[in-house]
């Protein structure tokens, strides 16, 4: 008998991006997905609202878009800026149709939490000191 090895399975979530931006293409409406920002997301952070940014992937809004399976990639215009951006495709929560809120969600990442502010150090104890009463 052969041994069955195994191998990782591939994530749904880029094949489903794909499927739905085709989908919403096709139909005439605007796709667009909601994504998690943490660093290693590039996107115009002042864009960003309660750790996420919305955008609009449809075919006029970006040059060269690229819909990959681990990275979603393309240029568009923000405020008049022509951007890049790169999004890893498991920080995108949702793809949908603007025009109809029909898409998908997907599960959320988790995102490492922010590192907490340093505490000042705690200055050293004093000796007590004794001080002679007459």
């Amino acid at each position: 008998m052969g041994q069955e090895q195994d191998t990782p399975q591939a994530s749904t979530r880029p094949y489903l991006i794909r499927a739905i931006h085709e989908w919403c293409c096709d139909n005439g409406t605007t796709p667009h997905i909601t994504v998690a920002v943490d660093a290693s997301v590039q996107v115009p952070m002042e864009y960003v609202h309660d750790g996420e940014i919305v955008l609009n992937i449809g075919l006029a809004a970006t040059t060269a878009l690229e819909l990959g399976n681990d990275f979603i990639s393309f240029k568009a215009r923000f405020g008049g800026v022509a951007r890049e951006v790169m999004i890893p495709v498991d920080h995108v929560l949702a793809i949908f149709a603007r025009e109809s809120g029909q898409g998908m969600a997907f599960p959320s990442v988790r995102l490492p939490d922010p590192p907490a502010p340093e505490q000042p150090p705690t200055p050293p104890a004093k000796r007590p000191v004794l001080t002679r009463v007459k």
